[in-house]
């Protein structure tokens, strides 16, 4: 294991330490930081930015993870592929069940889960702020489909992004029958 792997572990680690959402809040945090939209961040603020969250790096530790996630030379580690690569690794399982649970979502079956594949499978005119009149139900939709969405909302939600908000979930799940059950469970597979 090189220096930035014992750097992710560690990171990793203090994030998990945190539950469900240590990630998933790492990650809106790192959104916040990332003032120009470049969806990418210096060694500099990479460290200011885990230092206010309490996750300490030393500079040389900074600039090795920027190194490692610098895609275009810039010296700038790209943010998505940062976080892609904080969260834990999945079983087999839990990647066949998430696969599982997508493939119902996606009826149109082109990789891509819209507001339209999600007609087909759930309906939001139950949903109290439809019945109120405050949300239309293709609100309803689109909030439900923002979840799983990347950081651009787009109405899209491809696979990997639909992975990577499950491997978040399912750092906080001991163990794969839990994981496998809960997520059987909520998707009625």
């Amino acid at each position: 294991m090189d220096a930035v792997d014992a750097t992710m572990e560690k990171l990793r680690a203090q994030c998990l330490s945190r539950g469900a959402s240590g990630i998933q809040g790492l990650a809106k945090f790192f959104r916040r930081l990332d003032r120009d939209g470049s969806r990418s961040l210096d060694a500099g603020e990479l460290q200011r930015g885990l230092a206010e969250l309490g996750l300490a790096l030393d500079t040389a530790e900074a600039e090795g993870v920027c190194r490692r996630w610098d895609r275009d030379g810039s010296g700038t580690l790209d943010l998505e592929e940062f976080l892609r690569a904080l969260r834990p690794p999945m079983s087999q399982a839990r990647e066949a069940v998430i696969t599982a649970a997508f493939a119902k979502l996606d009826r149109s079956g082109d990789g891509v889960v819209t507001v339209d594949d999600l007609r087909g499978v759930y309906g939001g005119r139950a949903h109290p702020k439809v019945r109120s009149g405050q949300w239309t139900e293709e609100e309803v939709l689109r909030r439900f489909l923002d979840n799983f969405d990347s950081s651009e909302k787009d109405g899209q939600v491809t696979l990997a992004e639909f992975q990577d908000y499950y491997s978040g979930v399912s750092a906080s799940v001991d163990t794969d029958e839990e994981f496998v059950a809960m997520m059987t469970s909520a998707w009625r597979l």
